[in-house]
């Protein structure tokens, strides 16, 4: 998958992604005024032109952004040296939503797929811990 900034400054490559899951956390919704459409990413994602800004917003993650137009690119954990992407800077593609995290912390003033598989804060950490 190839994906671009809104200004254009940074490229995205990742492997090709077709699921999105979203999550609900307090950060994430802090940070994009809504859920993070994340792709995570199982390979090598590479970022060329401008180098993304990076911010540690835990002791486990850092988030990534251009510095020219701000767009936010990624989620980047540490300990599993796995980038989530945010679905936005992939146009092109066909996307699913099958996953939603911290649904404990999703607010009630808004709702998406039934369907989806639903994950509490802690069921997150504990899928981790493993």
């Amino acid at each position: 998958m190839k994906g671009h900034c809104l200004c254009g400054s940074i490229e995205i490559d990742a492997p090709s992604i077709h699921n999105i899951d979203l999550c609900h956390c307090s950060m994430c919704r802090r940070w994009g005024s809504g859920p993070m459409h994340a792709l995570h990413c199982e390979g090598d994602v590479s970022f060329s032109g401008d180098t993304p800004s990076r911010y540690r917003s835990s002791e486990w993650a850092e988030r990534g952004f251009c510095r020219q137009c701000g767009t936010h690119l990624f989620y980047y954990l540490i300990p599993a040296d796995q980038y989530i992407l945010s679905a936005g800077l992939f146009q092109q593609q066909e996307l699913s939503l099958t996953q939603e995290t911290f649904v404990d912390e999703k607010p009630d003033y808004y709702s998406l797929q039934a369907e989806s598989k639903k994950m509490t804060g802690a069921e997150v950490f504990a899928q981790y811990e493993q």
